[in-house]
C-alpha cells in the first residue's frame, strides 16, 4: 500500500495552491476578470487536450501507480490525475499573477522575426519528438511523446505573440521557474513513495537527482504552456482594447 493520489494533492498540490492566493496581490476590477476567465480557459483547454494523450500512455504502460493509490478511474487514468491537470494550471496561473506582468503592448511586439523563428524552433522540436517516437526506439517514446505533443502548441503561441514574450521574459521566466521547480521536487517525492512509477522500458534512463528527465521535461512545457497562455491572453485583450 502507498499513500492515495488524492491525500498527494491534500500535502502537496493544496497548500502551495493556498499560500499563493491569500498572498496575492490586489488587482484593478478589469485585470481580475480578465485572469478568472484566462484561467478557467487554461483549466478548460488543459483539460480537454490532456486527457487523451495521458490515457493513452497509461495504457501504453510509459508509467503505473501503486497499490492503494487510485481511489477511483475514468478511462485509464485516475481521479488525481485529472485533477492534477486543473490543479496544476491554476497553482501557475495564480503564481504568475503573484509576481504580475505588464500586458501592455508596444510598436515592436509585432515584428515578425521573432515570431517566425521561435515558432519555427518550437515546431523542429516537435519533429524531433516525432523522430524519438516512430524512429528512436522505445527509450525515447515517453520524451518524444512529451514534445510532439506540447511543442506545435508552444510554436502557436510563438507565432502570436513570440516577440512579446522575447521583450518580456523577465516577467514570464520567474512565473515559469518557481512552480516548476516545486512541481519536479513533489513529483520526486511521488515517484520515491511510489504513487507512480516510470517505465523504465520507455524512459531514456537519464535523471535529475533521482527525477526522469522525462518527467522533468513534462512540468516544465506545460508551466510553460499556461504561462504563455495567460499573458498572451491578456496582451492580445489590451491590443483590442
Amino acid at each position: 500500500m502507498t499513500l492515495p493520489y488524492l491525500v498527494f494533492h491534500v500535502l502537496f498540490t493544496l497548500p502551495p495552491l493556498a499560500l499563493v492566493f491569500t498572498t496575492r496581490p490586489q488587482l484593478p476590477a478589469r485585470r481580475r476578470l480578465l485572469s478568472t476567465i484566462g484561467v478557467t480557459l487554461m483549466a478548460t483547454v488543459a483539460f480537454l487536450y490532456t486527457t487523451p494523450w495521458d490515457n493513452v500512455l497509461i495504457e501504453r504502460g510509459v508509467w503505473w501507480y501503486g497499490d492503494g493509490a487510485v481511489v477511483a478511474r475514468f478511462w485509464a487514468a485516475p481521479l488525481g490525475e485529472y485533477l492534477f491537470f486543473v490543479l496544476q494550471t491554476v497553482l501557475a496561473g495564480a503564481w504568475l499573477y503573484h509576481v504580475d506582468f505588464d500586458p501592455t503592448p508596444v510598436d515592436g511586439d509585432f515584428a515578425a522575426a521573432p515570431r517566425v523563428v521561435g515558432a519555427l524552433a518550437w515546431l523542429a522540436t516537435g519533429a524531433a519528438g516525432g523522430v524519438m517516437v516512430f524512429v528512436a526506439g522505445d527509450r525515447w517514446f515517453y520524451l518524444g511523446a512529451i514534445l510532439v505533443w506540447a511543442a506545435p502548441i508552444v510554436a502557436l503561441q510563438w507565432a502570436v505573440g513570440g516577440t512579446y514574450l522575447l521583450r518580456t521574459w523577465r516577467d514570464w521566466l520567474p512565473a515559469v521557474a518557481v512552480p516548476t521547480l516545486y512541481l519536479w521536487a513533489v513529483d520526486r517525492v511521488a515517484i520515491g513513495i511510489g504513487i507512480w512509477t516510470i517505465s523504465e522500458e520507455f524512459s531514456s534512463g537519464f535523471d535529475i537527482l533521482g527525477l526522469p528527465v522525462e518527467e522533468a521535461t513534462f512540468f516544465l512545457i506545460t508551466n510553460v504552456l499556461v504561462v504563455y497562455g495567460l499573458v498572451l491572453f491578456e496582451w492580445v485583450m489590451a491590443r483590442w482594447n
